[in-house]
């Protein structure tokens, strides 16, 4: 399982009355297998996801993964800690289903070939192999985010953080993707709003106004969400 720290970090963006806090100094060590990250909106805990792989470089402190700095290294950082967006659009850029996977495969496979087959195997281990040749745009929102996941997953990454992947599904596509998460062999990072999903997780960090007002177990951490929202 990987380490990940956050070390003193703190999150700021200028404004014109000076610079506003979006995440507050915050210190952690991640190890378990499923932490989920749940608090209301605009409570930081997209920001503190997006530290986790670089997406977004702490103000002041050190987010590390592994041995990795997540400031100066992040393209390695990156590969190391894959990121599913709430949105699957802000993911898929090719034409079809199989390229849009087989592109997140052009480091890993260099032959053509090679790469096909690699994607289809992709797409077959989570149950999507027959959707290959069809058009991104022709998806329902539940392929589509299994599709995005197959994506991040094509990298090989040893974590995974997921930003609210089930928000935009319907009851029985939410049930699938959060399945689907909870069972992945990497380490996840969950922020969700759904409070029954994160319990499930081993770890659950309670977020408000830019810092971490709870962190315990799961079901420790949705009951105190439940009494003080």
């Amino acid at each position: 399982m990987s380490r990940i720290e956050l070390d003193r970090v703190v999150v700021t963006a200028p404004t014109t009355d000076g610079d506003l806090v979006i995440v507050q100094e915050t210190s952690l060590v991640l190890t378990e297998q499923r932490i989920a990250l749940i608090g209301p909106n605009g409570s930081g805990k997209s920001t503190l996801a997006r530290l986790l792989n670089g997406l977004v470089t702490a103000s002041t402190g050190h987010v590390r993964v592994g041995d990795l700095d997540a400031a100066t290294q992040g393209r390695e950082v990156r590969r190391r800690v894959g990121f599913v967006f709430t949105d699957p659009s802000a993911q898929l850029v090719m034409p079809t289903v199989l390229e849009d996977v087989a592109l997140s495969l052009r480091r890993a496979h260099k032959d053509k070939d090679e790469r096909r087959r690699a994607a289809l195997a992709v797409l077959d281990s989570l149950g999507i192999a027959e959707l290959a040749d069809r058009s991104v745009h022709a998806l329902s929102g539940g392929q589509r985010q299994l599709l995005a996941i197959a994506g991040v997953l094509a990298c090989d990454p040893e974590v995974v953080v997921a930003d609210e992947p089930t928000t935009l599904l319907d009851l029985a596509n939410s049930r699938l993707i959060g399945d689907l998460l909870l069972a992945l062999p990497q380490q996840l990072v969950l922020l969700t709003h759904d409070l029954d999903l994160a319990a499930r997780c081993d770890r659950a960090l309670v977020m408000s106004q830019g810092r971490v007002v709870f962190d315990g177990s799961a079901s420790d951490a949705v009951a105190h969400y439940r009494a003080t929202a």
